[in-house]
């Protein structure tokens, strides 16, 4: 496992540069990816298999310790998010699938590169860990009363059928995974050095069949997708530090929910989106997918040079 190991690491540490190239690829090459599509959610179960492998009982015992930090970084997600989502749709005209599409990744859960780049950006990955693991699991509550509260007024939204897919692509992976590292633990030290590597591939290809499938689209209206999405994404980092300095937390702890809020489950809002809405609707969530990565990673550097507090709890390389 030492080369996979190795190999492994590299592509997790390349993670930005991976994702824009197979957009690229999705883009140029839309009959190499297309067909691709009909697998974004068995994609996104293999990830969230993934990441249940890696999931940790001190997450959620950082929960119990600090309960008013995770508090903070949860309703972070789950209301500037959704907030700000609404507010872009209402402000800049757009096609009622491309308003659909940004109000469901505006209502998904933190994504997991949040906590990489927390470590990076030497902020407090345990709180970062925590909050992703917390609104994870309240995602298929969550995310589908928001999607049908803030979207119904664009596409139908099925609520239902919405907590029924989260739970069978989130909570079902994430619960297996989690049992087999109790009953196997061996086994899963030994497939660990290589499950970045999974993560990325599952994510790059689902980031290449989104905009395969959409390339027409994207060319005609891609560059105003990318504006929402960057102004999604920049006022989510900025409000997220601000709610948590509002709330008192230390610095350590405002980069934690800055990038925690700002950075999204963009792969489940693609699978989201092909599933119960159209293809169009996943264009969001795919440009999203680019482009947090590339901000959190310029987000993470920039906080990286700022002064620490001394407030920096949990602060180790991140589990996954």
């Amino acid at each position: 496992m030492g080369v996979v190991g190795t190999v492994s690491a590299f592509v997790g540490r390349t993670f930005a540069i991976w994702v824009i190239v197979f957009a690229a690829l999705g883009f140029f090459l839309p009959p190499v990816f297309s067909p691709v599509a009909p697998y974004i959610v068995t994609l996104l179960g293999i990830i969230m298999f993934g990441m249940g492998l890696t999931l940790s009982l001190d997450d959620f015992r950082e929960v119990a310790r600090r309960p008013f930090d995770v508090g903070v970084g949860v309703l972070g997600q789950f209301l500037i998010m959704p907030l700000v989502a609404v507010l872009l749709t209402r402000v800049i005209p757009m096609p009622p699938e491309v308003a659909a599409g940004v109000i469901l990744v505006g209502c998904c859960p933190g994504g997991t590169s949040s906590n990489v780049m927390t470590y990076l950006g030497k902020g407090d990955v345990a709180l970062s860990l925590a909050c992703t693991s917390v609104t994870t699991l309240l995602a298929p509550l969550v995310t589908p009363f928001l999607v049908w509260l803030f979207a119904s007024q664009y596409l139908p939204v099925d609520a239902m059928s919405m907590f029924l897919s989260i739970v069978k692509v989130i909570l079902v992976p994430l619960a297996l995974g989690f049992a087999l590292q109790k009953l196997a633990p061996s086994l899963v030290r030994v497939a660990e050095p290589a499950l970045p590597l999974v993560s990325v591939a599952g994510i790059v290809l689902i980031v290449a069949a989104v905009v395969a499938v959409n390339q027409a689209a994207i060319a005609g209206s891609g560059l105003l997708i990318f504006a929402v999405v960057i102004l999604h994404n920049g006022i989510g980092y900025a409000l997220g530090f601000l709610a948590a300095r509002a709330c008192g937390l230390s610095l350590a702890k405002r980069k934690a929910i800055s990038i925690e809020v700002g950075m999204q489950n963009s792969g489940l809002g693609a699978a989201l989106a092909s599933a119960h809405f159209s293809p169009l609707a996943a264009v969001p969530s795919a440009i999203f997918s680019v482009w947090h990565n590339i901000s959190g990673a310029l987000l993470a550097n920039s906080f990286s040079r700022l002064g620490d507090d001394g407030g920096r709890d949990g602060q180790a390389a991140p589990a996954r």
